[in-house]
């Protein structure tokens, strides 16, 4: 139900914003790190594997790689943002390609590998956006990116949507609905720009595509994880939070377009 959504998002947003903009980087990962943590849960689930134990594990495991890369230099870390670009490109493929494409996936270790890769990078971004001298604009950014092509693209969908953008894969969701979310998070990049006071007609043009294929991401991001629960036969990763599903199903955008962001931040788009 719309109210409920709305309600759940009213009640966890401020926390976030305040993680956000007061806590210390060390805390801030942290934090983000519980909620990869919880994700990576979810992801084990859908993943197929109904063991306890063996979730716990993995869970761990992935514990132990947000630990190492905390430890590892900034290019290593750049590295597993381009490893996770890289990824997503496979993604676009699965999802294209869809059912086809997955029918070698029903296993539970190609998902679990996969969730490696959606993850860590997620988290890594995250992170290395927090070191920026200007952390508090470009997460916030980010943030709000999503967030507004998460809203436009729902009510754009619901008011206008007829030509549907990947019907064996998530039939909820339309091409108007994409377009109405896209110039949505423009506005808000528009707002950001100008805050920032981007003076060069390069720096806005790097803003713009940089937020242009972090908006396409985070749409891509969401289909994947709509690739596995179609695949695992689950509606949502879980039921943590009324109207909303699970963790995965709040950060799935967000696992897709944190790595892409972060990268074209640390390459000087803008």
């Amino acid at each position: 139900m719309t109210w409920v959504r709305f309600l759940t998002a009213i009640v966890i947003a401020p926390p976030v914003l305040i993680a956000v903009f007061m806590l210390a980087p060390q805390f801030f990962a942290l934090m983000v790190g519980a909620v990869i943590l919880m994700g990576a849960w979810e992801w084990s689930r859908l993943a197929g594997i109904d063991s306890r134990r063996l979730r716990s594990i993995f869970v761990g495991g992935v514990a132990m790689a947000l630990w190492i890369v905390w430890l590892i230099p900034d290019p290593l870390k750049m590295a597993i943002l381009l490893l996770g670009v890289v990824w997503w490109g496979v993604a676009l493929g699965l999802v294209m390609g869809y059912p086809l494409s997955i029918e070698s996936w029903r296993g539970p270790w190609r998902k679990l590998i996969s969730g490696w890769l959606v993850l860590i990078p997620a988290w890594t971004g995250m992170v290395v956006l927090k070191t920026h001298v200007q952390a508090d604009w470009l997460l916030g950014l980010l943030l709000f990116l999503i967030w507004g092509t998460d809203v436009g693209a729902y009510f754009a969908g619901r008011k206008f949507g007829k030509t549907k953008l990947a019907p064996q894969v998530s039939p909820g969701k339309s091409w108007e609905g994409v377009w109405g979310g896209i110039a949505l998070g423009l506005v808000v990049a528009c707002v950001v720009g100008w805050s920032l006071g981007l003076g060069s007609t390069e720096a806005w043009m790097g803003l713009m595509v940089t937020c242009l294929v972090t908006m396409a991401a985070s749409v891509l991001g969401d289909l994947y994880e709509s690739v596995i629960k179609r695949q695992s036969g689950y509606k949502d990763s879980g039921n943590l939070l009324p109207g909303h599903g699970g963790i995965m199903d709040r950060i799935d955008s967000l696992t897709a377009a944190a790595p892409i962001f972060a990268l074209c931040v640390m390459a000087g788009a803008f």
